[in-house]
């Protein structure tokens, strides 16, 4: 007998996922939620085909602790990989109850029936009958763990699925920032200018006295507002800055490539070593790679709102993972969480853990000390400052080859502070207010995923033979500048190492890189990404390079479990670096809904490149020097690339996440055609001109 999903085991009444709503239509209750990846639609249509029904047919509910199943996050590329799956399981137990009603009410074998557009039928009976004629016959609050794998069933219609979300998004009133509710005031949070500063002087009968301002909620450290507009809001926040004093250590010194990890001790270490010594070695490489801090930058504010009624307390949030956010606001809030109900909003998107679980925590304190519904909106510079940042990263690699150019021993070593501070994660409570109110609760002790997934180490053991392995991954202490997860983790990082220095091993060796990746890959699917990414590309027509216009490729197997991706970026180098074209073959196993999944590819390429050739953090001793998008420069839409993404779908393999999978090969394509196209390498993000001069004047 085939498991259930896991989410299916942490949710198994099929009443938590299906039901039937007043109209007589089936309600799908999901985990997932909609963070402008699609992915609700895509889970929905899973259920729909399963159901046989039409997708406008299909009533979702998604991310409500109290109304949907408690998945967790929507993170790691997990959305159709373990929410589709369970979505699928449930519909389809679901189907087979409703046919067993079906057929008891028209007297024949369940065999027997047919199902069209959600509608029974039967030989020789005119009449039909749909699920909502039926809800009063079945009873769907059973077991579904008893029950057996659901058979794959024809293939779903990869294309014409249409988003559930662009409709409103499209016409407006789709975001959290839309939303209103009587009575509604707005809050702000008047936060230091860095995160290691207390609270010395307030004049609090000022700010009162400031022209809109209802309430001023002073708690420890936690200082906000609450006015009658937002604009009254805006302005009172800009001014009660001068009525407040703070004192604090100033930020420590960082060097732009992470040298100070060398010299700072690690909360852990964690290592893989073969068995063995490397056999043949007749040369040896080494080289050193960084990424910086990189800033969330959501285009939209972090935003939530807070409503407290008869003791309970309902927040409208962007985050990621409702369930665990509920948890950290019963703990911060010192409430029940039956007494909390959070409820998905729809945000800017984020791809990892921004401000919209601080916000949500932020919006609560200011109305409880309001008494009324308060939405709380963060402002550029707060998202620049007190956002959580992705992780810094230090990668030292070397290796040795043989005789005959192949690689028979492999070092990696990867330093980092966490990557992972979510709500939810570790003994205490990652939210930024619960820090700093009277009652503190401090955060999480450093800690990151396990393997094989990792955290700091996610890709950090390569897809290819390369003999004798040591992995090694030194977790250091959360910096005063906090740190939490970013789209891929620390794959971003350890890819671009990885793929680089698979470049610089081949032009070692006097091997072309796409032909020295394939003699090193015994995964099938990992040598056709590969293969296809080069032909896409035209890769047999790559030049000597140095010319100032370059191509290089960059491969990897997200997680070393999820959806396998090759990119190919062409790039041109002269007084700026623009990448012009990026080829991307992908093999996420069977595509549920191709233009999301394109969208997923594309985007995490646009992102990709603006991390690699743009992005940085920056921090003075006074704290992070971003305030606005001047600051901090991320890629216009003039500097995309033409994004060209072909699918391999081998046949029977299951669904793989996508979301994710395109960071790491862009990267370090990026990096590889930028070596290519100047003869010499760059292995410290950002790729700016500064760092190519910087290179050439170190060599």
């Amino acid at each position: 007998m085939t498991a259930p999903p896991a989410d299916i085991l942490a949710n198994p009444r099929l009443a938590q996922w299906i039901g039937v709503a007043a109209d007589g239509r089936l309600r799908l209750s999901i985990g997932k939620v909609e963070l402008g990846q699609g992915a609700v639609t895509a889970i929905a249509a899973i259920a729909a085909a399963e159901l046989r029904l039409a997708l406008d047919d299909l009533v979702v509910v998604a991310g409500d602790t109290a109304r949907a199943p408690d998945e967790g996050m929507t993170a790691g590329s997990m959305s159709i990989e373990q929410g589709g799956a369970a979505a699928r399981w449930a519909a389809a137990a679901a189907r087979e109850i409703f046919a067993k009603a079906a057929a008891a009410r028209f007297g024949c074998a369940v065999a027997d029936l047919r199902i069209d557009e959600g509608r029974f039928s039967a030989p020789q009976r005119n009449e039909s009958l749909g699920y909502g004629d039926l809800a009063g016959e079945v009873d769907l609050d059973c077991d579904l763990r008893d029950r057996e794998a659901p058979a794959m069933g024809a293939r779903m219609a990869q294309t014409g699925i249409a988003r559930l979300d662009l409709t409103a998004k499209l016409a407006g009133g789709a975001f959290i920032q839309d939303m209103d509710l009587p009575g509604l005031l707005h809050g702000r949070v008047l936060r230091a200018p860095r995160q290691n500063m207390r609270l010395a002087r307030i004049d609090r009968a000022a700010i009162e006295a400031l022209p809109g301002v209802r309430h001023v909620a002073v708690d420890g450290d936690f200082i906000g507002l609450v006015a009658g507009r937002e604009d009254e809001a805006e302005r009172a926040a800009a001014a009660a800055r001068r009525h407040i004093e703070w004192r604090g250590e100033e930020t420590p010194a960082l060097d732009d490539e992470n040298a100070w990890m060398d010299s700072v001790a690690a909360v852990s270490v964690t290592t893989l070593v073969d068995e063995g010594v490397g056999a043949g070695a007749a040369q040896r490489i080494e080289a050193v790679y960084s990424r910086p801090w990189i800033a969330h930058a959501s285009i939209g504010p972090s935003t939530a709102i807070a409503e407290w009624r008869d003791g309970a307390l309902t927040v409208w949030t962007h985050s990621q993972g409702v369930y665990p956010l509920r948890a950290a606001l019963a703990r911060a809030l010192e409430a029940a969480p039956d007494k909390i109900r959070v409820v998905h909003a729809m945000g800017a998107g984020c791809y990892g853990h921004n401000g919209a679980d601080d916000v949500a925590l932020d919006a609560a304190l200011l109305a409880r000390a309001a008494g009324a519904p308060v939405r709380c909106q963060w402002s550029r510079a707060d998202e620049l400052a007190w956002s959580p940042f992705g992780a810094p990263m230090r990668m030292k690699l070397s290796a040795a080859l043989d005789s005959q150019g192949r690689i028979v021993e492999w070092t990696h070593e990867v330093s980092s502070p966490p990557h992972v501070a979510r709500p939810g994660f570790g003994e205490g409570v990652n939210l930024l207010a619960a820090a700093q109110i009277e009652r503190a609760k401090p955060p999480s002790p450093p800690v990151d995923f396990p393997g094989p997934a990792g955290a700091g180490d996610r890709n950090a053991i390569p897809l290819y033979a390369v003999g004798r392995r040591r992995i090694v991954h030194r977790l250091l202490p959360q910096w005063p500048v906090r740190t939490s997860a970013l789209r891929s983790l620390g794959a971003h990082g350890n890819i671009f190492a990885i793929e680089s220095f698979m470049d610089e091993l081949a032009a070692r060796a006097g091997v072309d890189p796409i032909e020295f990746r394939l003699a090193h890959l015994t995964d099938a699917r990992a040598r056709a990404v590969v293969r296809a990414a080069g032909r896409l590309a035209g890769w047999d027509a790559r030049d000597k390079g140095g010319a100032g216009e370059g191509r290089g490729i960059g491969f990897a197997r997200y997680k070393n479990s999820g959806g396998y991706c090759a990119v190919v970026a062409r790039v041109e180098a002269t007084d700026k670096i623009a990448v012009t074209h990026a080829y991307a073959a992908v093999d996420c196993g069977a595509v549920v809904h191709a233009d999301g999944l394109r969208n997923q590819i594309e985007g995490g390429i646009v992102q990709a490149a603006s991390w690699t050739l743009k992005e940085a953090a920056r921090f003075a001793p006074d704290g992070p020097v971003a305030q606005s998008w001047a600051d901090y420069p991320i890629l216009n839409f003039s500097e995309c690339p033409e994004i060209h993404v072909e699918f391999l779908e081998p046949d029977g393999a299951p669904s793989l996440g996508g979301g994710e999978c395109a960071a790491g090969p862009t990267a370090a394509a990026i990096a590889n055609a930028l070596a290519h196209a100047l003869g010499l390498r760059v292995r410290n993000m950002p790729l700016t001109p500064d760092r190519i001069r910087k290179t050439i004047e170190t060599q």
